[in-house]
């Protein structure tokens, strides 16, 4: 019986493989799409075409008429490249984190030694072998993890495909699969790095192997070093967890240890192009470039607030019209999880505090140093990674109340719909997306109304079930 399980559980993982797998294949595009994923790859081209970070001569930056990477109804980005770079020394550099850029170096380096052709030579295939390898597999790790992400916490399969469905569809995560972008690496990394802390926390601190701890610390170590903003947080959060959770020196020795290679790697290289300890893209002087659409009072970095616009802007990043929540449909089941949770004490509270301390910290950073909304793109980009935490909650919220698997599932097919309309317009899109805020408020009407009616339905069978009578048949077989 329990090989027969096995085998199912198998074939189930497999089969939420390849479906995430096909859906990254009719998502991903064979050219750049705007000024972050341009910057991100003229990085790459640089590195193994050229031998340095300066990105001056790569197509993505002089772009070639010739052999143009970007979308053809972008006129102004394919006469003017991308304006997501630093001007430092005399030399243009990218002002996008440089770990992942060296990843891809590393997969562009590969292919040009089985014959591919250059970025120059055949910018589509170039673009599309980045954005497969970088932001395709983020999403199909990313799907694969909050599928397995229930097997810790004991949910059944249906509840398990569901919440991957969920993931999946409902969400903007296909969305952000279609170009090389951090915040979908930073999801795919969180997505595994919070299936470790569910394992972790399903065995308990004498169970579980330092190897398994060491993974955790490589995996909070690359998430610091994909994204500035929300890395140092979520290495923060994981750590004092782990320190919570293990109260042993050895296994936080072993966590350190594993996270400092991608750390200093990151700060190493970020020395070496801007001299500073601190993300040269926060150095307002590296942006003092004859055209630069950025300066001091909208970079990113920076407290451009008074304190009324600051409240009503960091509630605007998650329930406005660019809302992170609002785009996200499933994620308003958080709503009833907070309520549980705060009437019940859950046995991963440890857990749930770690996954709310990353997104809260990343919130208020991102609220505290902007005002842009994270620029011209799907809702907030920077809250992207954050997926990953709030399907962790939902999947501990159903694992003690199984019976909004189906409230799960209605706020998931509204989100498909949206999802939809974003997908057709992709990551960079330059307005709110068709229908916006009319599916936003049929989801959120027929929810009540649905959630009253099953809360109806129980108080009915609970009663029936009282006077001795049989409600549910299913149930009681």
């Amino acid at each position: 019986m329990w090989t027969s399980f096995c085998r199912c559980e198998w074939k189930l993982g497999l089969v939420v493989v390849a479906c995430a797998a096909a859906l990254v294949l009719v998502s991903i595009r064979p050219t750049a799409g705007g000024w972050n994923d341009g910057s991100r790859l003229a990085t790459v081209e640089a590195l193994v075409d050229y031998h340095t970070l300066a990105i001056d001569r790569s197509i993505f930056v002089d772009v070639p008429p010739s052999a143009n990477p970007y979308r053809p109804d972008e006129p102004m980005l394919r006469k003017f490249g991308t304006a997501d770079k630093l001007f430092i020394d005399g030399h243009f550099y990218s002002d996008k984190s440089p770990v992942p850029a060296l990843y891809l170096a590393g997969v562009y380096q590969a292919w040009q030694w089985l014959g591919g052709p250059t970025a120059r030579h055949d910018p589509r295939s170039f673009v599309w072998l980045m954005t497969l390898c970088s932001s395709g597999l983020a999403f199909v790790v990313g799907v694969w993890c909050i599928f397995r992400i229930g097997y810790p916490l004991q949910l059944v399969p249906f509840a398990r495909l569901g919440l991957a469905a969920s993931f999946a569809l409902g969400t903007v995560a296909l969305t952000y699969s279609q170009n090389v972008n951090n915040h979908i690496l930073l999801l795919g990394v969180a997505s595994a790095l919070f299936l470790s802390i569910a394992w972790y926390a399903s065995k308990g601190p004498n169970h579980v192997s330092l190897w398994r701890v060491g993974w955790i610390g490589l995996l909070s170590g690359i998430g610091y070093s994909i994204d500035l903003g929300a890395g140092p947080v979520l290495l923060l959060a994981v750590g004092f967890w782990l320190l919570y959770r293990s109260r042993n020196l050895t296994a936080v020795v072993v966590f350190s240890l594993a996270a400092f290679p991608p750390v200093a790697l990151h700060h190493a290289v970020n020395y070496a192009v801007g001299g500073t300890i601190i993300p040269a893209n926060a150095v307002p002087d590296y942006f003092a470039w004859p055209g630069c659409p950025f300066n001091k009072q909208n970079m990113t970095g920076t407290w451009n607030h008074t304190m009324g616009h600051f409240v009503v802007y960091s509630l605007a990043l998650l329930f406005g019209k660019r809302g992170f929540i609002g785009h996200n449909l499933p994620l308003f089941l958080l709503i009833p999880a907070s309520w549980h949770f705060c009437r019940q004490r859950s046995r991963l509270a440890p857990e749930i505090l770690c996954a709310l301390a990353w997104c809260a910290g990343t919130w208020l950073i991102y609220a505290v140093n902007s005002t842009n909304y994270s620029g011209q793109c799907l809702t907030v980009r920077w809250f992207v990674p954050l997926l990953a935490p709030s399907f962790f909650i939902v999947a501990v919220f159903l694992q003690d109340r199984p019976e909004y698997l189906s409230d799960l599932l209605l706020l998931s097919g509204w989100g498909a719909i949206l999802s939809a309309l974003a997908w057709f317009h992709g990551p960079w899109i330059k307005h709110m997306v068709p229908l916006f805020w009319p599916i936003q408020a049929a989801c959120l009407i027929s929810w009540c109304i649905a959630r009253r009616r099953w809360q109806q339905l129980t108080r009915s069978e609970k009663s029936q079930a009282k006077a001795g009578g049989v409600a549910n048949p299913l149930r009681a077989a």
